[in-house]
């Protein structure tokens, strides 16, 4: 009984404790869920408050980004306003530019008429006046006639050929005198018209030579290299002008520099500078200064060693080291299109030959020719000729007095009087004048003459041509059998003028055509 009674109490405690629990249970979840309903409605309220702000800064930027580019709009508005406000003006502006043309133009034809007008009207007084004048003229001619007739007893056409004759006599003596004042005038016309053009030929050959002899042309590497040339407010470009002696013309022609002098060893000393500068990179007025005094050191040495190369090579001995770097800063100068080192030296190998031909001193012979165009390579506070600037640079220098007077005689300034001269001389002119001494004009030479036997033979007939009197006279041989006497004369003048309209030439060109008939027959 007590045993029931305890499992009864057991499980109704167990009962209690399980309903106890269910009950507890079911209080904590409920608080549980109350609390979390609340944490949602506070994010959905912090949710719903960024959600108010995001859309307030979306319209805000939306506004903004309105109000920019309408802003923009009313820019671009403005300049496409402005440009066809400027358009307007210019149009207005060549507008009045044409009415102010037609307006000048409309004067000069109403003067234009008026001048004709007044000419025309001078014009009818002349007529008028020459109309009085032959009656008056008739007139007396009629009166003279009857005095002629009543004084001298003559017919009329007795007194018309007697007056003839005597009108024909004065006439002539009149023309005679007539043609030998024209001819003195047209002399005198000839000659100042010739040495007019002769001016002028000579000027604008001398600037063709001047800006071809004097102008190098440097290709940089690159278009900022130019303004690093130039430097700031052209510093740059002031400095290498003044360290070099030279022009730089930087214009408008992409990546290139045009150095400018009558002084070939500075044009070099300014190449050589501005390719050291271009390949450094650092251009500035310091280290302008210090790459050009480096250029001209080597440069001069160089010279020097040129010289005395070409001294050992001609076995010419003990000359003064002044004369020397003279000498080989002939290597940069030009002298009718050769240059005057190369030209010097085969001189003076032409000398020496002649002279130990001739018995005479074959040293002094190739020391005299090679030093004969020293006064080339001097500058100008030598005054006076090269020639004699040459002679007395080498005196100075401690040159033999027979040296020197052949140098100074090589170019006939003064007359040779030994024949040391004798022998340069001879040289100097047998260098100049032998075939390819100048190429440039050889190559022109034979171009012209080819030139003149083409334009010959184009034509239908011609078996053959020749270009004789250097170019001054082409020879045409034609074939007899095509190109008969008339045609011949015919073809003369149609070469002549198609060598007027396609060749460039001095002078007069004298068109020969040769037409030969051979007739043959054998005797057997």
């Amino acid at each position: 009984m007590d045993m029931s009674t305890a499992i009864i109490s057991l499980i109704a405690g167990l009962c209690v404790g399980a309903f106890g629990l269910y009950a507890i249970l079911k209080l904590t979840g409920q608080k549980t869920l109350l609390s979390a309903e609340k944490e949602s409605e506070k994010i959905i309220q912090r949710a719903k408050g960024q959600m108010t702000k995001i859309e307030k800064d979306a319209a805000q930027r939306a506004k903004d980004f309105e109000g920019r580019a309408r802003k923009n709009v009313e820019v671009e508005m403005k300049k496409e306003k402005q440009k066809i406000q400027n358009i307007e003006h210019q149009l207005k502006e060549r507008e009045g530019k044409l009415e102010r043309e037609i307006k000048r133009r409309e004067e000069q034809l109403t003067q234009k008429g008026r001048d004709i007008d007044e000419a025309e009207a001078r014009l009818q007084v002349s007529e008028k006046r020459l109309e009085e004048m032959d009656q008056k003229a008739q007139a007396q001619v009629n009166e003279l006639e009857m005095k002629l007739q009543s004084v001298a007893n003559m017919t009329p056409e007795q007194a018309k050929q007697e007056l003839l004759s005597a009108l024909t006599d004065d006439a002539q003596k009149e023309m005679a005198a007539r043609i030998a004042q024209i001819e003195e005038e047209t002399n005198a016309e000839s000659s100042k018209r010739a040495r007019r053009i002769l001016a002028t030929a000579v000027a604008r050959y001398a600037s063709e030579v001047a800006t071809e002899r004097t102008v190098s042309s440097i290709p940089l590497t690159g278009e900022e290299m130019k303004g690093k040339i130039i430097g700031r407010e052209g510093r740059n470009i002031r400095a290498l002008e003044a360290a070099c002696g030279v022009d730089l013309i930087i214009d408008e022609t992409p990546e290139t520099v045009i150095i400018s002098s009558f002084d070939p060893v500075r044009r070099e000393i300014a190449r050589k500078s501005l390719e050291r500068l271009m390949e450094d990179g650092r251009v500035h007025p310091a280290r302008i200064e210090e790459v050009v005094e480096k250029v001209k050191s080597e440069l001069f040495t160089s010279m020097r060693e040129e010289g005395e190369k070409v001294c050992f090579e001609l076995g010419v001995h003990n000359v003064s080291p002044a004369i020397v770097k003279v000498l080989g800063g002939l290597k940069y100068r030009q002298g009718e299109g050769q240059n005057l080192l190369a030209f010097s030296q085969e001189l003076a190998a032409l000398a020496g030959l002649t002279a130990e031909e001739l018995g005479a001193d074959e040293k002094s012979a190739r020391r005299a020719g090679l030093l004969h165009a020293i006064g080339r390579g001097l500058d100008h506070t030598f005054e006076g000729s090269y020639a004699k600037a040459g002679a007395e640079f080498c005196k100075k220098n401690g040159e033999r007095d027979d040296i020197v007077h052949a140098i100074r005689a090589h170019n006939d300034e003064v007359k040779p009087e030994s024949t040391l001269a004798h022998i340069v001389q001879s040289a100097y002119n047998l260098t100049r004048s032998r075939p390819g001494a100048r190429r440039a004009n050889l190559d022109t030479f034979i171009k012209r003459l080819s030139d003149l036997e083409s334009v010959a033979n184009s034509f239908d007939g011609v078996a053959r041509s020749y270009a004789i009197q250097s170019g001054k006279e082409i020879r045409v041989i034609v074939d007899s059998g095509r190109v008969t006497d008339d045609q011949a004369s015919m073809l003369s003048r149609d070469i002549a003028r198609k060598i007027e309209r396609e060749l460039n030439y001095t002078g007069q060109v004298r068109v020969a055509v040769v037409r030969e008939t051979r007739i043959v027959e054998h005797a057997r």
